[in-house]
């Protein structure tokens, strides 16, 4: 990185209001000494949060695009939550977060659905040599790997194990998705292994996500004079270049129609979370199916083509915005007036809201899943009103009860083939005529699974940068894993202690896969829930 020059006096200028601006705004001034008013997060819509929103009223029904997993080993997380107090302010997020998951620790009786009856602790149903192949993915180099798909690294009887379809709904993946991708995650989340069949080890929130940490964090923000200028879409970065490297001065942006720019001064720094998992989302409603939209409905995508297109080591966003069909997929919120499908669930499952988590519909088509977390889930949410999630991984396939493929669906329609799953009928009719289901399509959400090689994402800090960094979910962290919430705070934590050229870095990945004990239990694990 070339010679740093921002300092305590220096305005930070953050480009999208999600979770990763959030926690370099906090980052800034927790431990760079930034003062909060001289901190400006710019954001194209109306609200902050980015992925982890939830919004809706319980008579126009809740809406939630999605959740992220949190689990112990999320230490750029826990660091910053543990300056930030939670929603009742006598504790902070950090504590709120594992007291809770002390009270209701995720333990699933029915991670599995199957011919409409639950399936307890399912067996893993490896052979030795689909475990072999797990081990070897594990050893083989990222670049050896390159753009190869997981399909490449195993043989097709391994997509029909109950070990990947619990691994490929709790993460998100499709045979498709990166291969290096894959092999992050079974070396990030080895510790996870013995327990994985029942979700074991996978923490909640009190709330949604929204609710729990982007609302405190905000509010924490918003106290120390942070600036939130909203509905305004940067559209690009002008950059200078001298001898010793390049940094950005001007930043042009677009409000209510109007062009407009804004200086960088030469201690400023400017920080962009780039692309987007959720831009250019659309909801649907209890009787029409969501639209399919891309990336000319946002600016997230295109700011960061044209400004790739002045640096190639700024990535090359087309490997992630231009396959929209192998990234897209539809969740749904539901919003319940009666409790009968959750007292029908609880006597199907044997598990509470809150205690079980993911349950997914092995037969399904659409290989959808869903969660029925705690009540309330929602800040105001009211005691006669329930709240659940659910998603579908393959949206393009006909269902199983209602004949479309769910990303032509209406909310009525979903909930009737989760009800068919289930083998609800006498009750059906009451369902749904006292619930709100609310359909999202997401072209990009797991538009970084997608295969990828060395330089399709960029540092944090790029090589001669001199005030630029990139943050979020399309920025490259050796070893961290991506799609989770963990790695945009590290990149958040990164970019903030590089730019002010702090003596310090984040804490380390957690790395299960070097200690004994946790590969002892994981090969266990494997071996004791293979195929018999």
């Amino acid at each position: 990185m070339a010679t740093r020059r921002a300092d305590s006096s220096s305005a930070i200028y953050l480009i999208g209001g999600g979770i990763a601006s959030l926690a370099a705004a906090a980052f800034f001034i927790r431990d760079g000494d930034i003062l909060g008013r001289d901190i400006t997060i710019l954001e194209e819509s109306g609200k902050t949060g980015g992925s982890l929103d939830a919004a809706g009223s319980p008579e126009e029904g809740y809406v939630m695009r999605g959740g992220r997993m949190i689990e112990s080993k999320y230490l750029c997380t826990f660091d910053l939550f543990s300056s930030i107090p939670g929603v009742d302010e006598r504790k902070t997020v950090t504590q709120e977060i594992f007291e809770w998951n002390e009270v209701m620790k995720t333990s699933s009786k029915a991670r599995l659905f199957r011919d409409g009856h639950r399936v307890t602790a399912p067996g893993f149903g490896l052979t030795e040599r689909h475990i072999l192949a797990i081990e070897r993915l594990g050893l083989k180099s990222e670049a050896l790997l390159g753009r190869a798909s997981i399909s490449e690294q195993f043989d097709p009887s391994f997509f029909e194990t109950d070990f990947w379809f619990m691994w490929c709904t709790t993460f998100a993946f499709q045979p498709w998705h990166s291969a290096v991708e894959f092999k992050r995650y079974l070396l990030r989340f080895t510790h996870m292994v013995s327990g994985f069949n029942t979700l074991g080890g996978i923490m909640r929130t009190v709330y949604n996500q929204y609710d729990s940490m982007v609302r405190p964090l905000k509010k924490w923000l918003v106290e120390r004079g942070v600036r939130f200028e909203f509905d305004t879409r940067v559209t690009d970065l002008d950059l200078c270049y001298d001898a010793s490297g390049y940094a950005v001065e001007l930043i042009v942006f677009e409000r209510a129609g109007h062009r407009d720019e804004i200086r960088v001064g030469q201690k400023d720094c400017v920080v962009v979370t780039l692309g987007s998992m959720t831009e250019a989302s659309s909801l649907g409603s209890m009787d029409s199916a969501p639209p399919l939209r891309g990336k000319s409905d946002g600016g997230s995508w295109m700011l960061w083509e044209k400004i790739a297109a002045t640096q190639p080591q700024f990535g090359r966003p087309a490997n992630f915005s231009d396959h929209i069909d192998e990234s897209k997929w539809v969740s749904f919120t539901a919003t319940l007036h009666d409790p009968t499908f959750f007292r029908l669930i609880r006597d199907l499952t044997g598990n509470v809201p809150g205690e079980g988590g993911l349950i997914t519909f092995q037969e399904s088509s659409w290989l959808v899943s869903i969660v029925l977390p705690h009540q309330p889930h929602f800040i105001g949410q009211p005691e006669n009103v329930e709240v659940l999630w659910g998603y579908g991984l393959l949206v393009d396939k006909p269902g199983d009860f209602v004949k479309k493929p769910m990303s032509t669906c209406t909310g009525r329609e979903i909930l009737t083939e989760i009800l068919g799953h289930l083998r609800i009928q006498a009750e059906a009719p009451r369902i749904l005529e006292t619930c709100i289901c609310i359909p999202c399509m997401m072209p990009f959400v797991t538009s970084q699974f997608l295969r990828r090689a060395k330089g399709d994402r960029p540092a944090v800090v790029p090589a001669r940068s001199k005030n630029l960094a990139f943050i979020g979910q399309f920025c490259e962290l050796p070893d961290d894993v991506v799609f989770t919430v963990e790695y945009s705070v590290r990149s958040a934590q990164t970019a903030a202690y590089s730019l002010l050229g702090l003596k310090r870095a984040p804490p380390a990945v957690y790395k299960g896969q070097h200690k004994p004990r946790v590969l002892l239990e994981a090969f266990r694990a494997l071996h004791s829930k293979k195929e018999s």
